[in-house]
Order: structure tokens, then C-alpha cells, then sequence
């Protein structure tokens, strides 16, 4: 696969890889770049307990975000019948790794391929399935972090920043893979029905745009409280 937008040749639908090792590979690829990137590519703090910390964070937080957004592909797929294989994108992954030595993160660690006889309908709940995932994902996470603080549950600050990396983070990986163009699910999801992705886009807002802000988090917490 020259890259993530070119299919992959016939041999991934004869059996020929291995879906677990695609995916570890995407996983792990992932991991390291991300938390590469939030040490800002600083190579002196790899060896660090801090760095070996943030790269557990990571690897909950974005690795997972990835793999269940790219399994939710498959299952779905598989569901209707398709064949359906994750092929990782070593190139890219090698490239995000690199960049991310400048403190930025870039992630197309792979995608899933699939082929049958589908119907548009079926082509966007496909296409939707990675989104939403990473949304419910988003939202699992801010109710354990809510459940911290309404609670006043002496978490570890490791714990507390896990919570509040795989709220944010999620929240913005189903927003961005909506966009509704090229490769991206959200040109499938449009193409199926507008409604849908526009609820969608809606949801991903309120994560991304809504909920993130402090002043919003902090008016919830308190209403939550004076119900209580």
C-alpha cells in the first residue's frame, strides 16, 4: 500500500495478513507518536518515568482510540457480509513517529479495506460506525472524569489526566474523521443521509466545542452538586 489512500493488492483478501498484527503495529505506532508528542519531541525525557507514564496514557487514550474506531469499520462490515481486513500504513506510521519529534502529531496508521456487495445505506453505517465509536468512547471517559469531581474521588493525577486525554482526544477524532470529503467516513455518512450526518457532526461539536470548555465543565459540576 503506497499510501492511505491507495487499496491494498489482492493478497490481504486471500488471508495472506494478519488482521492482530496489523493492528498492533497501528497501535503501538500510534502510541509512541502521540506520546513523543506530548513531550514535544524532547528525546532527553524518553528514558524517563515521566515518559514511560505518559506512553501508558497514550496507548489507552489514542492507541485504543484508533484500534476500536478502525474495528468498529470491520465488525460492521463483516456484518453485512463484506470482507473485511486492517491493513496499517508502515510508512505513516514511521512518518508520525518523525514528525511528532517536532511536537506535532499526525495519525493514519492504516484503514480498514472491504469489499461485497454493499448498498450506500450499508456503505455509511460503515463509514459511521468509527465516528460514533469514538464518541461513545468520549463520553464513557467524561463520565468517569464527572464521577472524580462530583464525587470528590482522590484519584491519582495519572488517572485524572487519562480521563480528561480520552475524553478530549476522542471527542476530536470522530469530529475530524466526519469531514465530508475524500477518504474520510463523513463523505460516506453524507452520501447515505443528511440527517444522520448531521446529527453526527452535531454530536461531535458538542464534545469537541461544547463540553471542552472549562466554564461549561465547571457549570455541570455544580448543577450536578446543588441536585444532589
Amino acid at each position: 500500500m503506497n499510501n492511505i489512500f491507495t487499496a491494498p493488492d489482492e493478497s490481504v483478501f486471500q488471508g495472506k495478513s494478519n488482521d492482530n498484527v496489523e493492528l498492533a503495529k497501528a497501535w503501538a505506532g500510534t502510541t509512541v507518536a502521540y506520546a513523543l508528542t506530548l513531550i514535544g519531541g524532547n528525546l532527553q525525557q524518553v528514558l524517563t518515568a515521566q515518559f514511560l507514564q505518559l506512553l501508558f496514557i497514550s496507548g489507552v487514550v489514542c492507541g485504543l482510540g484508533f484500534v476500536i474506531h478502525e474495528l468498529a469499520h470491520r465488525v460492521v462490515a463483516r456484518g453485512y457480509g463484506a470482507e473485511a481486513h486492517f491493513v496499517s500504513n508502515d510508512r505513516m506510521l514511521l512518518l508520525s513517529m518523525v514528525i511528532a519529534l517536532a511536537g506535532f502529531f499526525l495519525a493514519a496508521p492504516g484503514a480498514v479495506w472491504y469489499r461485497g456487495y454493499l448498498s450506500k445505506a450499508q456503505n455509511g453505517k460503515i463509514a459511521l460506525a468509527g465516528p460514533v465509536s469514538n464518541y461513545v468512547l468520549s463520553i464513557l471517559f467524561f463520565l468517569v472524569l464527572s464521577a472524580f469531581l462530583v464525587f470528590q474521588i482522590d484519584a491519582p493525577d495519572w488517572l485524572f489526566t487519562l480521563c480528561y486525554m480520552g475524553f478530549a482526544l476522542n471527542g476530536w477524532l470522530g469530529l475530524f474523521n466526519m469531514i465530508p470529503a475524500g477518504p474520510f467516513d463523513g463523505a460516506k455518512v453524507l452520501a447515505w443521509n443528511t440527517v444522520v450526518f448531521g446529527v453526527t457532526v452535531a454530536v461531535g461539536a458538542l464534545l469537541v466545542f461544547v463540553l471542552q470548555r472549562q466554564e461549561v465543565q465547571t457549570f455541570l459540576f455544580d448543577l450536578v452538586l446543588r441536585i444532589m
